[in-house]
Formats: structure tokens, sequence, C-alpha cells
């Protein structure tokens, strides 16, 4: 949920301890040890929404030394702002109308958005938070609502589209599906889904993670890509409200399971390798920190973080 995890970028390459903010980050030749066991994560105090509305933080990204998120209004149109946590208590809005969920990183540095204001990916100019279109329509129609995107090294920009903010504008598609945008084609990865949600690419570059629903509950998916096109997928966990998604450089898979208030770690064979606790319900995750071993999770108007012993992805 670069790739969601900056990405030409994400083969195994040498890097000095600490990560400068290059374009397209590397995982450093010793990534470290993945999390084990039950741990919880720390809320971060500076994060207050400023208000009492049911607002929803979503889609981190790690750029240039801060953490950038999505801040919605869960009810309405959905408005929405990007805001920045520069650590250890900076907290601002640096984008008022965004209309953004998910975020990342396109292979310029610059940051994207799946918006559902607009009902389109997009690329939104900073300061200021002009947007460019990057994809906006499929087979002649709007989009229900673009809610997490990836791009690959080659800019191959893969997004889900569930309905969830489908009423934040007129339109949308017949199914909630995943798409896969290359050399100006849209194409569908899979329409089998319900409300696909979190979508994150693996280190190397080779294998698409998406998270949504099948008819007897929530699953993790993975997508051998082969020149970029993913396969038919295959279930790698069983997972419970699924939400979004982060990778670290080891290729472990986080998924945030939003009403469970937890983040599960699943190593790239699907075994469960550690459980993140938090006290809301959580959206989000990404790697960020100096040396990107600090996991920051979102969730309902609340930001936390954890230090880990690996370093992983910026979204």
């Amino acid at each position: 949920m670069p790739l969601r995890h900056a990405l030409s970028a994400l083969l195994l390459l040498s890097a000095p301890p600490a990560f400068a903010d290059a374009v397209h980050p590397a995982c450093p030749a010793e990534p470290g040890q993945a999390p084990r066991g039950e741990l919880t994560a720390t809320r971060v105090a500076a994060a207050q929404p400023g208000d009492d509305l049911d607002r929803l933080y979503e889609g981190p990204v790690w750029r240039d030394g801060a953490l950038y998120l999505s801040d919605f209004v869960h009810a309405g149109t959905f408005p929405s702002r990007i805001r920045r946590f520069t650590p250890p208590d900076g907290w601002e809005t640096v984008v008022p109308d965004s209309g953004s969920n998910g975020l990342a990183l396109d292979n310029d540095g610059a940051l994207i958005a799946a918006t559902h204001d607009r009902k389109q990916v997009a690329r939104i100019a900073l300061p200021g938070g002009a947007r460019t279109p990057l994809v906006s329509s499929f087979e002649g129609q709007p989009f229900n609502s673009p809610n997490d995107l990836a791009m690959a090294a080659d800019g191959t920009l893969y997004f889900t589209d569930p309905d969830y903010q489908r009423k934040a504008a007129p339109g949308g598609q017949p199914l909630t599906r995943v798409y896969r945008h290359a050399g100006g084609v849209t194409t569908v990865v899979a329409d089998d889904l319900r409300n696909p949600n979190g979508i994150a690419l693996s280190p190397d570059g080779g294998t698409l993670y998406v998270v949504g629903a099948v008819e007897d509950g929530d699953v993790l998916r993975a997508y051998a890509l082969k020149a970029g096109v993913p396969d038919a997928g295959r279930v790698l966990a069983r997972v419970s409200g699924a939400d979004g998604l982060a990778v670290d450089c080891l290729g472990n898979v986080y998924v945030t399971e939003h009403a469970e208030r937890r983040a599960r770690v699943f190593s790239p064979a699907g075994e469960v390798l550690a459980t993140i606790r938090v006290d809301a319900n959580i959206t989000n995750a990404a790697f960020g920190g100096a040396d990107r071993r600090t996991l920051f999770l979102t969730g309902a108007a609340s930001l936390w973080s954890i230090d880990l012993d690996v370093a992983g992805l910026p979204y």
C-alpha cells in the first residue's frame, strides 16, 4: 500500500546504515530480524485531529524525513486533507483539500494519491496540492473510489477500487476491482474480490499483494508478476477485516485488521510471525524514520509507532 513502497529500489542493495531520502530508497544489505510474538505500538501524542469529527487517518508514506497521511471525515462526501508528521512532534496540514485516501510515491519521488472526490489516481504537487491525473476512468466510466496504490520500478501502477467512498462523487463501476495501468492502458487484475483494499509490492517487485473479501471471509492474496503482468493469484493467508498493507525488507507482509485493532505480520510463505496491537481501529501502515525501522500505523483519528529490528518500505 516505489512500492504501500518506492520501487526501483526494491532490490536488496547495499546502503549506508542510515538511509538518505533517495527517490528510490534501497533496502540495506543486512535488513535485520523480523518481529516475533505479541507487540504493542505507542500512540503519537502530537497527531491530534483538532476536532471531534469521525475521522480516519489513512495512506501513510515516508518522504523527506516526514510521514504524510490522508485525514478524512468518515461521512458525507468524505472531505480529506493531507497532513505531515515530522518526528518528534511536528504536525501540520500541507494540502487542505486533497480528496485522498491511499498515498504513495512515483518513480520521481513525487507524492501520488488515490482520490475519492475525483475518482482518480493523481500526482499531488508539494507545496500547494495541485493535481495531475494519472488515470481517471475505465471503459469510459469513473472509478468507484480508488483506495490504495503501488508503483513498480518500470512505472506500472497497481491500485484498488472498492466502493467505500463511492458516494463522494457521481458515477462508478459495476464491480469492485484491482487494476493495473501501464503504457496508458488500464486492465483488470482481479474482479472477484469484494472491496479490495490494501495493495503492495514485494521488495524485489516480483509479487503483488492485495487484501479483499471472498464468499467465506477476507483473504491476503499474492499474485506472481511476470514482466509486470500478474498471474491468477493465490490465497496467502486468511485475515479479518483487512485494510492496509506494509512490507519489510525481508519480504514479510504487515496486514492491518481494522476492528481487530492489530497488524499481523506474515512471512512470504503465509506464516504468522507477530501481532502488533493498537488501542483504536486501525487502517494502514508504512515504515519510516532515519533508518526506516520505525513502523507507523494509522487508524481512527490516531497515529502509532513502534521501533522494530527490521527495515521496511516507505509506503
